[in-house]
């Protein structure tokens, strides 16, 4: 089974594989004439397998069937980001192939591993990792990244729950007590197992000839696609929200910075949005006191 990043990869793929088949070569043995980027972690269908097979709720949202269904209802039939798994390709039958976006840094950047990862973190010359945490229902999840930190830089996002901290549980942890534990943590090779957000999907797009991918938003949330545009062929959805472009963390900032950011990537932007339904939810977890916190301080840059 081909994978393509993009509906405008797919085309451009066969297209390229119709020629050669005119040409008289033999379409599966021929090398692409285009780069295969090495996405190992990009996820594929399973047989039914859960994505989260103990997700029974999130931040103390109930995650069941009906809920889904009542309000995500576009993933209540084939749940595909929760039944998937991570499978490392092999050989040419799930390899991903991108003649459009292979040279795109954000398709890189932006995946999504859709389960629970290890990433090693360092401290910068303030001796910080740059990252704000809530505790919320005995978890401890990342409210804040800072913009080129460390944590960025490794991958950690918005939303995240943080399992273990160099191979200690985390759960049921006060906010201070993860606070000293990265500060007692050496300079480099601190390890972190995340969890990651549920429902969250990647979606690569492509800018048309006037630099526009198709869609609008407003305080982040996906309002309206363009008909016709990248948006709309490669399944943009209204009533969800921008979390990341390029990789780059895009919560908290305002629409014309985002923007912005849109206007200043390449032809090739991959998008990471989530259903709004569940990111509202994620927002009144995580705003309830954080305002208050950092008034008082007590929730610190780790």
């Amino acid at each position: 089974m081909s994978l393509y990043p993009s509906l405008e990869d797919m085309k451009v793929d066969q297209m390229c594989r119709a020629q050669i088949s005119q040409m008289g070569l033999q379409t599966d043995q021929a090398p692409p004439p285009y780069p295969t980027p090495n996405l190992s972690n990009m996820p594929m269908p399973s047989n039914g397998s859960p994505l989260y097979p103990a997700l029974g709720e999130y931040m103390g949202l109930e995650l069941s069937e009906a809920i889904i269904a009542e309000n995500m209802p576009e993933y209540s039939q084939v749940a595909l980001l929760q039944q998937t798994q991570v499978i490392i390709p092999s050989g040419n039958s799930s390899a991903l192939i991108a003649p459009v976006s292979g040279q795109s840094v954000g398709l890189h950047r932006a995946q999504v591993t859709h389960g629970v990862r290890e990433v090693i973190l360092c401290k910068n010359q303030g001796g910080k990792v740059g990252i704000r945490v809530k505790a919320i229902n005995n978890g401890i999840f990342i409210c804040v990244v800072i913009d080129k930190s460390p944590a960025a830089l490794a991958g950690l996002r918005f939303g995240d729950q943080i399992l273990q901290i160099n191979d200690v549980s985390v759960a049921g942890f006060s906010m201070v007590k993860v606070h000293n534990m990265f500060k007692k943590s050496s300079v480099n090779g601190i390890k972190v197992a995340l969890r990651d957000r549920p429902f969250e999907r990647t979606i690569t797009l492509h800018k048309d000839s006037t630099g526009h991918i198709g869609f609008q938003f407003k305080n982040g949330k996906i309002v309206s696609l363009v008909k016709d545009s990248s948006a709309a062929r490669n399944g943009v959805l209204t009533e969800h929200q921008l979390l990341e472009v390029d990789g780059q963390n895009v919560v908290g900032l305002k629409d014309k910075e985002v923007g912005n950011i849109i206007v200043k990537s390449g032809q090739v932007i991959t998008i990471t949005v989530i259903p709004s339904f569940l990111y509202d939810h994620m927002v009144k977890k995580m705003a309830g006191s954080l305002l208050k916190d950092l008034m008082d301080h007590s929730i610190p840059t780790l």
